[in-house]
């Protein structure tokens, strides 16, 4: 039994929720937070209490109750400003850990910041608090809706000078640096001191003052002149030089100034092997995808090749873990790197179930963000790496062009991956592939994604439980304990003795930030997104598709799984609890199937309609062609056989009677005969007449049978 950093344990009797905000490296001590209490300041508890009171049920881990950040992608720009501004007061302090917590030293810190900043002390506790209690991301700082206003504003520039008095009797006052001042002072160190010109920083300032703050002009044996304004109206390059250092930092300098490459050749951080910069499970994860050598075909059709997947995996630098991994067709990609992530944070035991491999707890036990994520550049740059940071505080470092070794780790498991399951894969590429009068191994294909990726997780348990890393280089605490270089031992031994690194998120709020998000269409026909259809509990409630039938379709926002496309997830309003949709019944055959594969199937049904566009078409144009060939005939027979003596009138005027003797003969015509076809004699006439001539009567008559009755009586 252990806790993690960002966890959330629920006080049984009280029914008060604490959040883990941090655990000493030797895993004796935590420091927690009430997260309701608006006064709640950080306490000291020991580890070892937790977890007893944990085994006794005095205590319960929640993972339902953590706090929603809203999606970064719904933030108006002034909630996003309100955010920077609360995180630029609080970011130099939060991570002194653990001084941070312990109130002698928290309040030199907070001091500090009141002084820099020029802020207020409740203003400080008010960011601190909604920081821990929410989950010690930048997002925990959005303000919120009902609360927003004026609070946390950044104040307009005043008249009041700012800064230091004048130091000498005729110096002029420096004027007050607002922010359209700094705009300025951007373009131009951005124009004339951040380029591979290698101007200084004086220049960059003469530049700026010419350009921006002329007061007037002149001609001067016909070259033109500046007028620069009065001291006190411009910046002075002690300004200029204070913004610049304010705004940019050593690495951002040196990499405008000498180009990305040289920089990352001559000028980056050598830090030493990958291990040696962690100290524990979660101090650092590698995240990287390779194309698989090995061609697939479609679970809808045996017959389609679908191409070689892309396999994404997560691995703990200091325990050589495989934390996460995502196969599909989608990368390398920022979209394939977000599966991989949201596998990170999920129950293994769940996702194994989903392939139907079923594995204790303790066979994969991770489920958790690190502190540090090394990424490849083309994945993890610009918006996407801003998710990250804002919703998680995830430390991400880009690996520099031309230094594979940074990410050893992870491509190293790729190919001890890969190479257990060669010899039995159909479809594995070999080294002769696309040479002359080699055997095209495409047409090899049988798995499909899911075969490959139930292959592919049991490879992993093996890895993670069995593997013995030959070269790993234990440290002396290991060494001291006998602890196996296996990755499962060395995460067990990290956990339970240099734990504190590892950052528990709901996989409902991973997915929430870093699941792709588009719009869907709510029509009468269902919530219609990919061409599929969906519908969801609040859709029926509200009756949006009655609505959609009288007053037309609209636009929705909606999140989804690439890998599993039987259910999306609508956004709430404030961008945070989700609704689940389901696949109508009619679409049941999108049911289980990944976004690549239905794409792939939609594509094929369309090729399909191209093919046959054509034939159609053929068949069409004969169809008419004989329509025509029939309606030519009968007006040429009516025409023979119609009389040009009858008048339009009575033509007209028949009509019923026409209609009755059709009928008539109509009804004869298609009466049923139960003989028509047998083979029988001709039905015989019998002559009644004749037939009385041939018969002779014997029978007497009623005056004969009364005369021999009277004689018989005498």
């Amino acid at each position: 039994m252990n806790i993690y950093v960002n966890e959330i344990l629920e006080e049984v009797e009280t029914g008060r929720f604490y959040r883990v905000l941090w655990i000493d490296d030797e895993n004796k001590y935590s420091y927690l937070i009430d997260i309701d209490d608006q006064k709640a300041v950080p306490f000291l508890r020991s580890v070892k209490d937790i977890i007893e009171d944990i085994l006794q049920d005095y205590l319960v881990k929640n993972k339902s109750h953590p706090f929603l950040n809203k999606n970064q992608t719904l933030l108006t720009e002034k909630e996003r400003q309100l955010r920077d501004y609360a995180w630029d007061c609080i970011k130099s302090i939060v991570e002194l850990e653990p001084d941070i917590y312990i109130p002698e030293k928290r309040g030199p810190l907070i001091q500090g910041v009141i002084d820099e900043k020029g802020i207020t002390k409740r203003s400080i506790y008010k960011y601190l608090r909604k920081y821990w209690q929410r989950g010690k991301s930048m997002n925990a700082l959005i303000p919120d809706y009902k609360n927003s206003g004026g609070k946390g504003k950044i104040k307009n520039t005043s008249d009041k000078k700012r800064g230091r008095p004048p130091k000498y009797a005729n110096e002029a006052s420096e004027i007050n640096v607002d922010e359209n001042i700094r705009k300025i002072f951007r373009v131009a160190l951005e124009k004339y001191y951040l380029n591979t010109k290698r101007n200084n920083l004086s220049h960059a300032y003469k530049m700026m003052i010419r350009e921006f703050f002329a007061a007037d002009y002149y001609y001067e044996d016909g070259v033109k002149k500046v007028i620069i304004p009065d001291q006190s109206k411009i910046p002075t390059l002690r300004q200029f030089r204070y913004w610049y250092e304010k705004d940019y930092n050593i690495q951002d300098t040196l990499k405008a100034r000498l180009g990305a490459r040289i920089f990352e050749k001559d000028h980056r951080a050598v830090l030493g092997s990958s291990t040696i910069e962690t100290f524990g499970p979660g101090s650092r994860f590698q995240i990287d995808a390779t194309v698989a050598d090995v061609y697939l075909a479609s679970r809808y059709n045996p017959d389609w090749i679908i191409g070689r997947p892309v396999v994404y995996l997560v691995v703990d630098v200091f325990s050589r873990m495989i934390t996460g991994l995502y196969v599909g067709l989608e990368g390398p990609s920022w979209l394939g790197a977000m599966m991989a992530l949201v596998n990170t944070v999920s129950d293994k035991q769940l996702f194994c179930r989903e392939y139907g491999i079923e594995i204790t707890k303790d066979q994969w036990p991770c489920e958790y963000l690190p502190s540090v994520l090394l990424a490849d550049r083309g994945e993890f740059e610009g918006y996407n790496v801003e998710r990250l940071i804002s919703a998680f505080n995830l430390h991400v470092e880009n690996a520099a062009p031309y230094r594979p070794d940074w990410k050893g780790i992870v491509e190293k498991m790729f190919h001890t991956v890969q190479m257990k399951v060669k010899p039995f894969l159909p479809g594995y590429i070999d080294k002769d592939f696309r040479q002359r009068g080699s055997r095209d191994y495409r047409l090899d294909a049988k798995l499909t994604i899911e075969d490959f990726t139930k292959l592919i997780i049991k490879q992993v348990l093996y890895y993670n439980n069995h593997h013995y890393l030959q070269y790993y280089l234990r440290d002396t605490d290991l060494i001291k304990d006998d602890v196996p270089p296996i990755p499962i031992e060395l995460w067990n031994w990290g956990i339970e003795n240099r734990s504190g690194k590892l950052r528990y998120y709901s996989p409902d709020i991973v997915k929430l930030h870093l699941l792709p998000r588009e719009k869907a269409t709510v029509t009468f026909q269902g919530i219609k997104f990919k061409n599929m259809f969906y519908s969801c509990e609040k859709a029926i409630r509200e009756m949006w598709f009655t609505y959609a039938r009288q007053k037309g379709s609209w636009k929705i926002d909606v999140i989804y799984d690439p890998r599993n496309m039987s259910n999306i997830y609508i956004l709430s309003e404030d961008g945070g609890i989700f609704e689940t949709c389901y696949l109508l019944e009619h679409q049941k055959r999108y049911q289980n199937y990944t976004l690549e594969e239905i794409i792939h199937l939609q594509e094929y049904e369309k090729q399909l309609k191209k093919q046959n566009e054509h034939r159609q078409l053929q068949s069409e144009i004969d169809l008419i062609d004989e329509t025509e060939s029939i309606i030519k005939k009968v007006i040429k027979r009516t025409k023979q056989h119609q009389s040009s003596d009858i008048s339009k009138s009575e033509r007209v005027r028949g009509i019923s009677i026409h209609r009755h003797n059709e009928k008539e003969i109509q009804r004869d015509q298609e009466s049923f005969d139960f003989n028509k076809g047998k083979n029988e004699k001709p039905t015989e006439i019998i002559d009644w007449n004749d037939q009385e001539e041939k018969q002779s009567f014997n029978r007497k008559s009623i005056k004969e049978l009364l005369s021999e009755k009277i004689n018989d009586n005498n």
